[in-house]
């Protein structure tokens, strides 16, 4: 789900990861696990008009079980890499149709963005969008797969 090293960032921007050195000022230090990015990731894409589910089948089939024991991953189909004050984040998404599939990646690229660098003082030079599948309106298990939004 996240990046596996965290790297120390400048003691201008929060630290990410348990491994990382964290950033500190005279009253203390901050430190921001990559799961707590990735939550903040998947959060804002769910907000996307489009976007109707995250991740790949299996990951969506293993959020299932997770939800029916009320406990969502909200990280689900988010990856991130943490280098240096840098966030590079992979997005797996599945699209409503017939919405656009460019705006859809462009706006989910937009909301990771605006999101992570406003709640985490973190710049993000890269947001990769995967569109794994295209949902339809008439899909069988609509009523047990609620769209995102």
């Amino acid at each position: 789900m996240t990046g596996s090293s965290p790297t120390p960032l400048p003691s201008s921007a929060p630290a990410v990861g348990a491994d990382a050195a964290p950033a500190s000022d005279s009253r203390g230090t901050t430190v921001i696990e990559n799961s707590v990015i990735a939550k903040i990731a998947g959060l804002a894409v769910r907000e996307v008009r489009g976007v109707h589910a995250l991740g790949g089948g299996a990951a969506r089939a293993l959020g299932a079980i997770r939800e029916a024991l009320t406990s969502t991953d909200h990280g689900q189909g988010v990856t991130v890499q943490v280098s240096e004050g840098q966030v590079t984040v992979e997005l797996s998404i599945v699209a409503d149709y017939p919405v656009p599939l460019q705006q859809v990646a462009a706006d989910a690229r937009a909301a990771v963005i605006l999101a992570i660098e406003s709640l985490a003082g973190l710049q993000v030079p890269a947001v990769n969008v995967t569109i794994n599948d295209v949902h339809l309106p008439d899909e069988s298990g609509d009523a047990e797969e609620a769209p995102v939004q």
